[in-house]
């Protein structure tokens, strides 16, 4: 770098002198050599005016003033006369930039940092500068722990006194982490505190595991973590003393000491509500999780102002601001706390502006936003217009923030900003599962029809198993309070004996119209009505069982009432977090029908945020169908399955319940259906959450004939590891599952796949 500037001094020759200048009074300013730089910008810096005197003490500190600009490289003042006469050497402007080895840094973003420093396309070139730069690209190399990062440059000449510069860097490897030491604890192991951290030693089991990567960032949040630890558990007067981060002679090593102090754990003695209450007092206190007597815990004071503030939120105090004032008692380790309230003013919403929907019309996003303009502000309102937007589909991020309006305290604006996601495909692929095989697909969907919101889509399916082709269309927005109407018309044809049930061949024609009509904020009930043309055809394997069904009914015509009331509190319909929905659904065949029948079925999701990365996830249903006006039972082409990727995993699909008394038996289904399953989901972290979860589930569930006793002994249990996405081919399921008290006679099947098929 010396070497550079040095040859820089040489090659520009930067110098500046005063021609032996008599005293005189200045008439006239003259500027000679300028290329690049107007005039203008020498008159603004030079501190000699028309009319002042000036003698060589006065024309040296001018000079200096216009050298220390940066701009030029040689200034001469001259007098001409009463003219003085003011010769400059332009310094060279800069070409262009050339960065080259940036992998940890984004190029785009690098460029606008050096322009910020003085460093860009255009602009007057200064070594200083240059050094500046490098210095500065080092610091944020070592902040990400590549300190063993290089960089060098290089100015060349260019034409018209320009010049191009090259910065090339060499990056390194990043340094890893060698040892955390902890110094000062006595409470806590070392073991349980290195738990707070992200960073961490270098893995021996996670091969590739970035947590060992040195980042200065990450340190100064891992020792808040660590702050907030020692806080949480009573510890007010802890204190990081020092942190000490050494690196080894090769640069490759990184060693963290850290010297804390711990002090001395505190209780709660006492606490009050205090400040102007604008909800009863009453209520606010139940929302406090502090305890007297209990430890003090920094965690219970921010959740308890947090919802403090939320329930005034509740109620239009949008600003609302809660003090927490701890007076702490140092003899006995106790703190009182007084939690004060600031309700502030209380605010409506003078207007929701909508921004970031290219295609989707306001009036989509309007009709979802429970917040509404000219009403009190409410927090809980807000969150409900996200979490309804969420569950839309229609975009892959939705923010929304309020700004108070200036001049007007009591009013506010609710900006709703949404990124759209493609919602309409082309799909022509192959699928596969475990149920129905390989699975051919086309698709021409749109889930927003033009931006209404409104869904169309075209679906064929072509498997060894089943063959169908639907048409579908949905308005969720029939009428403007919320009534759905929707139409479907379908053919379909089935061969069992593909799937490893009892063998015959069904092939069904068929429509219907349903009607959606929501009840509450999260109840919905839905009424329909579908006809179906069933055609059934035997085998020559088809069993005895449902031979002589066909013999006397191949030809079925079909009224039927279907519904659902479900309740519905799930913050996603895809990846649910939290919440739960609860359905029953059923459907009856009504007269004229060939075959009078009914099914009932009722399920139950329930999720919960079981810890920062975890969602626990419980679920259950019973299904029960029969047949009604007669002796006759549920049509064995309505029976339930169990087994498989979509109801207990580990067992082959439909392989579970009642079998056929054929010579190579085969599951019949039955007319009740029992499923369980406890679910440990773990998200991805950051964006790739959003589509893609892993998880630990324990399935159990059990399939019952019409003659068999309802014997909750009999139910399969499985227990494995499992990966799901939404992947642009279609949703994506892997399994694998060892079943926990398989019997002879199951069909075992401990690894499932699904791709293009909804799974649980």
């Amino acid at each position: 770098m010396k070497k550079i500037l040095a040859g820089l001094i040489l090659l520009f020759g930067f110098s500046f002198s005063v021609h032996a200048i008599e005293p005189f009074v200045v008439e006239d300013i003259e500027v000679e050599g300028l290329q690049h730089v107007s005039a203008g910008t020498v008159f603004n810096y030079l501190p000699i005016k028309v009319g002042d005197e000036v003698d060589d003490e006065f024309a040296r500190e001018a000079i200096k003033v216009l050298f220390g600009t940066g701009f030029f490289q040689d200034v001469v003042l001259s007098k001409d006369g009463s003219t003085l006469v003011v010769s400059v050497k332009e310094s060279p402007s800069i070409a262009g930039i050339e960065l080259v080895g940036l992998d940890e840094l984004d190029e785009d973003t690098t460029r606008e940092q050096l322009n910020n420093l003085g460093l860009g396309k255009g602009r007057v070139f200064n070594p200083s500068v240059l050094d500046k730069v490098i210095q500065e690209l080092k610091s944020q190399y070592f902040s990400i722990g590549k300190y063993a990062a290089e960089i060098e440059s290089e100015v060349t000449p260019s034409n018209n006194n320009r010049v191009d510069v090259k910065i090339e860097v060499r990056e390194g490897k990043t340094a890893k982490i060698e040892r955390i030491n902890l110094v000062g604890n006595e409470e806590f192991s070392e073991k349980e505190l290195k738990d707070e951290f992200e960073l961490s030693t270098k893995r021996r089991l996670f091969l590739f595991s970035p947590n060992d990567e040195y980042s200065r960032q990450q340190l100064q949040a891992d020792l808040e973590a660590l702050r907030s630890f020692y806080q949480d558990k009573g510890y007010l007067n802890f204190e990081i003393e020092s942190t000490q981060v050494t690196i080894s002679a090769d640069k490759k090593d990184i060693f963290v000491t850290v010297n804390v102090h711990e002090g001395e754990r505190y209780t709660v003695s006492d606490f009050a509500v205090k400040g102007r209450f604008t909800v009863p007092e009453e209520e606010l206190v139940k929302l406090v999780t502090i305890k007297p007597e209990e430890v003090f815990s920094q965690r219970d004071v921010s959740e308890s102002r947090e919802a403090i503030v939320n329930r005034l939120g509740d109620d239009g105090y949008a600003f609302a601001n809660v003090n927490s004032i701890p007076r702490i008692n140092e003899e006995d380790n106790t703190v009182s706390l007084d939690l004060v309230i600031d309700p502030g003013r209380r605010v409506y919403v003078r207007r929701i502006d909508i921004t970031g929907n290219r295609v989707t019309h306001d009036e989509v996003i309007r009709r979802e936003m429970r917040q509404l303009e000219g009403a009190w502000y409410s927090t809980q309102e807000v969150q409900r217009s996200k979490t309804r937007l969420d569950r839309t589909g229609f975009f892959s991020r939705v923010a929304i923030d309020t700004e108070s309006v200036p001049g007007s305290p009591d009013q506010v604006d609710v900006n709703v900003k949404v990124e759209e996601r493609s919602t309409g495909s082309v799909l022509i692929g192959v699928g596969f599962s475990d149920a129905d095989g390989i699975l051919l697909q086309g698709q021409l969907s749109q889930e927003n029809l033009f931006g209404t919101g409104r869904e169309l889509s075209l679906v064929a399916d072509n498997s060894s198993v089943t063959q169908r082709l639907q048409l579908r269309y949905l308005n969720p927005y029939w009428t403007i309070n919320g009534i759905s109407r929707g139409f479907t018309l379908f053919q379909r044809e089935i061969d069992a004996e593909e799937a490893d049930t009892a063998a015959y061949v069904m092939d069904t024609l068929g429509g219907g119209m349903n009607f959606g009509f929501p009840l509450s904020e999260f109840t919905n009930i839905g009424v329909g009505v579908q006809v179906e043309k069933v055609e059934l055809e035997s085998t020559l394997d088809t069993p005895p069982e449902i031979a002589d069904f066909i013999e006397e009914s191949a030809e079925n015509d079909i009224l039927k009432v279907t519904g659902n009331f479900s309740h519905d509190t799930r913050d996603s319909r895809l990846f649910p977090s939290e919440g739960s929905l609860r359905r029953l659904t059923w459907e009856v065949s009504t007269p004229p029908s060939d075959l009078e029948y009914y099914k009932l079925t009722a399920r139950n999701d329930t999720y919960f945020p079981f810890a920062e990365f975890l969602i626990l996830k419980a679920s259950g249903e019973v299904g029960y169908g029969d047949s009604y006006g007669g002796e006759g039972e549920l049509p064995f082409f309505e029976n339930f399955f169990a087994g498989g990727a979509s109801t207990v995993r580990g067992y082959d699909a439909r392989s579970l319940g009642p079998r056929d008394s054929g010579d190579t038996p085969e599951t019949l289904g039955g007319d009740r259906r029992i499923l369980g399953n406890i679910e440990f989901m773990i998200p991805l972290p950051g964006d790739a959450g959003e589509d893609k979860r892993f998880s630990f589930f324990i399935d159990g569930g059990q399939v019952y004939g019409p003659d068999e006793d309802l014997d909750l002994g009999d139910i399969r249990y499985s227990a494995g590891l499992a990966f799901s996405w939404f992947s642009p081919l279609g949703p994506l399921a892997l399994s694998v599952a060892k079943p926990l008290n398989d019997k002879d006679g199951d069909d075992i099947q401990r690894v499932q796949f699904t791709l293009g098929r909804f799974f649980q």
